[in-house]
């Protein structure tokens, strides 16, 4: 099947023209009566260059609706009175998890499961999922003082810095979460 200049068109169908009485051969596709859902495609009538245009201007796509209806349907903020994910109170956290972030799909699973349960130190303080997951970066457990936060972020920046370690830059990404965490935390009230 071959496509010219005339957009849409299929060389080559042997569908005969769904106008009725006419006998050249459906070579445009235009909606059926059943659309496109979450079923599948929907269905398609098949009409020769002529039949398809006459079909296109007849063809209404606001059959059925109300002027407050079509209204909306025009209007430029059409559909921006829903909020998308990254913009709702929970910002996307209840959903599917980013697969590719992780080797085997059950560490997503159970990390996901770990972010909802809520963390509690010894001393009652309350801890984030940031804050754990921070924790976590640096190794450290949940019930850690400030002090073992200090000599951890010193042990590991020796580890990771190419200063330290002989010029090996290939921990640079790990050396910057390491940051970030301890930036995290060091501001923390867990650590107050």
């Amino acid at each position: 099947m071959t496509h010219d200049r005339f957009h849409g068109r299929i060389y080559g169908s042997e569908r005969p023209c769904d106008w009725p009485g006419c006998d050249l051969c459906g070579e445009f596709r235009a909606p059926g009566e059943h659309p496109s859902s979450f079923d599948g495609p929907g269905n398609y009538r098949w009409f020769c260059l002529d039949h398809v245009r006459e079909f296109n201007a007849r063809y209404d796509a606001f059959a059925g609706m109300s002027a407050e209806e079509i209204w909306k349907a025009q209007s430029p903020i059409a559909g921006w009175e829903r909020e998308t994910r990254a913009f709702r109170p929970t910002a996307g956290i209840d959903s599917a998890p980013r697969w590719a972030d992780f080797a085997d799909p059950l560490e997503a699973i159970t990390g996901r499961a770990r972010a909802r349960k809520p963390a509690q130190r010894k001393d009652g303080r309350a801890v984030t999922g940031e804050e754990r997951e921070a924790l976590g970066t640096l190794g450290l457990a949940l019930d850690a003082d400030r002090r073992d936060l200090r000599s951890r972020y010193s042990e590991l920046v020796r580890q990771y810095h190419p200063d330290r370690n002989g010029g090996d830059r290939s921990f640079e990404a790990r050396l910057q979460r390491v940051v970030e965490a301890y930036q995290l935390l060091r501001r923390s009230s867990v650590f107050a």
